[in-house]
């Protein structure tokens, strides 16, 4: 299939999905079709990819190289497996250390303000990670998240939570928000900064919460039903990094210009 056939030749010639859709004067989520067979190439950019690559024409549209005919015929179960890898440039791997370290930044920023119970601390993990991911194709703490009724949930808190617990390092508090029961942790321990890869993650962390830390959870979980992943996730599943790229006006933190 030659969108498998253009993924394969992109990382073996360790190009990136936006360099090539540069070089195909096409916008990212436009390529990220093409290597998702969801659209065709023109003629012109069937010849300016297989320009890129080395490759005749002929041997492009026929799927002919046989560096990629070796590797697939070595690694036909690997490459199986990692089917949904091809399409993204850092596949999320998680890091519970990170995640343990961002979630305490975010409680000694925002966790003893009123409207910060555990539904906007879902939520600011939520847009700290796919946010990363849209800005900047990689991740930064690569959690997992599930869609259900209030919005994407990660998978891991809860028991990041009861470790950090167990250990001291958060004390959860019951209390009300306008009446409401809210679930609240607040911090014990500064967070280890030292986990996170550079200062631009510091950084986006510090915009994502001076953006989003004063709404209540009603306002976030609404915004959050307004992104692309959580929209096009079924009920329960796992949320789709790559599905920021398909972000609306709304919700993209990207400029794609």
């Amino acid at each position: 299939m030659l969108s498998e056939f253009i993924q394969q030749l992109r990382h073996k010639h360790g190009f990136t999905q936006e360099l090539l859709a540069s070089e195909l004067k096409v916008s990212r989520p436009t390529y990220v079709q093409i290597e998702r067979g969801e659209r065709d190439l023109t003629i012109t950019e069937a010849q300016t990819l297989a320009g890129i690559f080395s490759l005749s024409l002929e041997d492009f549209l026929a799927c002919r190289d046989a560096a990629i005919a070796v590797e697939v015929e070595k690694e036909p179960a690997v490459k199986k497996l990692k089917k949904h890898e091809a399409v993204r440039i850092s596949v999320p791997q998680k890091n519970l250390e990170k995640f343990k370290e961002v979630l305490l930044y975010i409680l000694s920023k925002v966790g003893g303000k009123p409207n910060v119970g555990e539904t906007v601390i879902y939520k600011l993990l939520y847009f700290i990670d796919f946010d990363y991911y849209e800005k900047f194709e990689d991740q930064l703490i690569g959690a997992t998240y599930i869609k259900n009724h209030f919005g994407p949930t990660p998978v891991e808190f809860e028991t990041v939570i009861k470790e950090m617990i167990k250990r001291g390092e958060i004390v959860r508090v019951d209390s009300k928000y306008f009446d409401y029961p809210q679930r609240k942790y607040l911090s014990v321990r500064e967070p280890d900064l030292t986990k996170l890869k550079d200062a631009r993650e510091l950084r986006h962390i510090d915009e994502v919460i001076a953006r989003l830390s004063d709404k209540n959870a009603v306002e976030l979980s609404e915004y959050s039903h307004e992104d692309t992943p959580w929209i096009i996730a079924k009920e329960n599943e796992p949320l789709d990094y790559e599905a920021v790229f398909y972000r609306t006006p709304k919700t993209s933190v990207r400029n794609y210009d």
